[in-house]
C-alpha cells in the first residue's frame, strides 16, 4: 500500500468515525427522555421488518453480541415497547415483537430526530447526499463481508 493510499484510507475512516460520534451525540440529545440510540434502532427495525425476530437475528442485524442485545431488549420490554414470547416451534428460542406503545415511542423518536437529520440533508444538499449513499453502502457491505 502506498503512502498516498494509506493517508487516504486513514482520512476516510477518521471522517466516518468523527461523523458517527457527532451524529450519535446530537441524536442522543433529541431522542425522547430515556430512549437510547440502540433502543430506537431496534424499534425502528421491528417496524421496518413488520414481524417478529429472535434475539439472535437482532444481534446479527446490529452486529452486537447476544449479551448486548439481551440487555437492550430487557430495557425495551421493561418500558413496555416490545413483547418477548417463547418460540412455539423451538422452546430454546424467544421471539421479539414491537408493542403498540413501542410503535408510538418509535414514531415520537422519528418526530424528534426528523428536524435534525432533515436540516443536515438540506444543508449538504439532497444531490450530494444521494451521490454519497452508494459509496457508504458499498463500504458497509465490504465491511460486513469480512
Amino acid at each position: 500500500m502506498t503512502d498516498e493510499t494509506n493517508a487516504l484510507a486513514v482520512t476516510l475512516f477518521s471522517e466516518i468515525l468523527t461523523a458517527d460520534q457527532l451524529l450519535r451525540n446530537r441524536l442522543s440529545r433529541v431522542l425522547p427522555k430515556g430512549m437510547e440510540i440502540s433502543h430506537f434502532s431496534v424499534l425502528n427495525h421491528l417496524v421496518f421488518v413488520g414481524g417478529e425476530r429472535t434475539p439472535a437475528q437482532l444481534a446479527d442485524t446490529f452486529h452486537v453480541t447476544r449479551g448486548a442485545i439481551t440487555n437492550t431488549l430487557a430495557k425495551l420490554e421493561w418500558a413496555g415497547y416490545i413483547h418477548i414470547r417463547p418460540d412455539w416451534d423451538d422452546a430454546r428460542r424467544k421471539m421479539v415483537a414491537i408493542s403498540p406503545a413501542g410503535r408510538q415511542a418509535r414514531d415520537q423518536a422519528i418526530s424528534s430526530i426528523a428536524p435534525l437529520i432533515n436540516k443536515v440533508v438540506g444543508e449538504l444538499g439532497p444531490d450530494r447526499v444521494r451521490s454519497t449513499l452508494p459509496v457508504l453502502r458499498d463500504l458497509r457491505i465490504k465491511l460486513e463481508d469480512e
